[in-house]
């Protein structure tokens, strides 16, 4: 027989089996306790899978609305919920700085979740308001000068590629587009080709906001370690939904936001940049939460990460971040990378069945999010109709993904974009309400 210790999760109100991580208390000063079996189990296991009853019992919102646009803002859990308001009421109840005390402690621990969310140390993390200004902060305290060149991919977003052309205005460097393979995701071999002792920074979206598309991160990232280039990849759409390790796919800075497929508050993120890199850079604008002033006219960066966070911050927010960080550790990635690359699988073939339905997703590995286009309708219309129907989905525009999205003569697709919570009786129900605007 297994003997395993349970602990009370109690932002969740409910029992938990301790699996190898930690839930955050934000009202609790010290980690819960946690245990491994104290035996192995002789006969073979089940296959592991989701708990789909129990995930959807823990998301209230599950019994409101279908919601298929995860990539956008999934569903927070109750527990998620319940710890940002209880801080929020503890600010109405005792004030802003005071509570924001009482929660240095479990706050702290933030650090550690997403270290080890991700396979790095907590002082390569830093916390931010979002997972643009997570990669703002990154890329332009990088030391560019004219000349310098910057590789990117063809599904590059929107707001960081506005930022290479602000950047390419200002200091004169050079953008270049690394193509795409015949299958849609970037070509390891024309990346390789671009490599030159001019080439400065290489900044990869892992997940396009417009396709289900999985970029191929660690062979980049083998290719910017040989050349001992700087790898800034944008995970905003990859973290929660797979498993991501920084060491693995050998970037040395990444970006993500909370409240995509993490289930987290809107208005958080965080960055991680290697610590030896962190050490060179320095920051686009600091305060008193990134330096201290030393004296008139000195003052000193702290170390690691931390440089790139901001003294003022949601503290309700970053709890909340906090605990879904750890809610979504205790499914266990790997576990949510199976679950959903199923589902997104089936609805894929599910479209793909109906007339005047394409299916318009690239690359050879692909994730949670599906697009897709319905012959003679307008998608904004598709997207209200939906909703009149309890069904949420959203649609992606071609300024997010320019260059991807002219090259293939898109203005705009169709996204839904599935989590574990999702069942396939609600890709029926989604589809057959497509089915019927077709």
């Amino acid at each position: 027989m297994v003997a395993h210790r349970f602990v009370n999760c109690r932002p969740c109100g409910r029992l938990t089996v301790a699996v190898g991580v930690r839930l955050l208390d934000p009202m609790d000063e010290l980690p819960h306790q946690i245990r491994l079996p104290s035996e192995i189990p002789r006969v073979e296991p089940l296959p592991p899978s989701i708990d789909v009853i129990r995930a959807r019992r823990e998301t209230p919102g599950c019994e409101t609305v279908l919601h298929l646009n995860n990539a956008g803002a999934s569903l927070m859990p109750d527990c998620v919920v319940e710890a940002v308001a209880n801080h929020l009421r503890l600010e109405a109840e005792i004030g802003g700085y005071e509570a924001a005390e009482r929660a240095e402690r479990p706050l702290s621990r933030a650090y550690d979740a997403i270290a080890g969310l991700i396979g790095a140390e907590r002082d390569e993390i830093a916390l931010t308001e979002n997972g643009t200004r997570a990669w703002d902060m990154l890329f332009y305290a990088q030391p560019l000068a004219p000349g310098d060149r910057i590789l990117t991919g063809v599904s590059e977003y929107g707001s960081n590629y506005l930022a290479f052309l602000q950047v390419a205005r200002r200091a004169g460097v050079q953008i270049e587009v690394i193509p795409n393979d015949e299958s849609g995701q970037l070509s390891i071999a024309a990346l390789e080709a671009a490599i030159d002792d001019r080439v400065k920074l290489i900044s990869l979206t892992h997940v396009p906001t417009n396709g289900g598309l999985v970029n191929p991160a660690a062979a980049v990232g083998r290719v910017a370690r040989a050349a001992g280039i700087p790898y800034l990849l944008d995970a905003v759409q990859s973290v929660g939904q797979m498993p991501i390790d920084v060491r693995a796919i050998g970037c040395d800075m990444l970006t993500a936001t909370g409240r995509k497929f993490l289930r987290g508050p809107r208005g958080t993120g965080f960055l991680y940049v290697r610590r030896e890199l962190a050490e060179r850079l320095e920051p686009p604008f600091i305060d008193q939460g990134s330096a201290t002033w030393l004296a008139p006219e000195e003052y000193q960066l702290r170390a690691g990460a931390g440089r790139f966070e901001s003294w003022e911050g949601n503290i309700a927010g970053r709890i909340g971040l906090c605990v879904a960080v750890e809610y979504a550790r205790t499914w266990g990635l790997d576990l949510i990378a199976a679950r959903v690359r199923g589902l997104a699988g089936r609805l894929r073939a599910m479209l793909g069945e109906l007339r005047g339905v394409t299916v318009r997703d690239l690359g050879q590995d692909r994730c949670a999010i599906v697009t897709f286009t319905v012959d003679g309708a307008d998608p904004d219309d598709v997207r209200e109709q939906l909703r009149e129907q309890g069904i949420n989905i959203s649609v992606s525009r071609a300024h997010q993904t320019r260059l991807d999205m002219d090259a293939r003569g898109f203005t705009a697709l169709l996204r839904a974009s599935v989590h574990y919570y999702n069942t396939d009786a609600e890709l029926a129900r989604f589809c057959a309400a497509i089915a019927n605007l077709a």
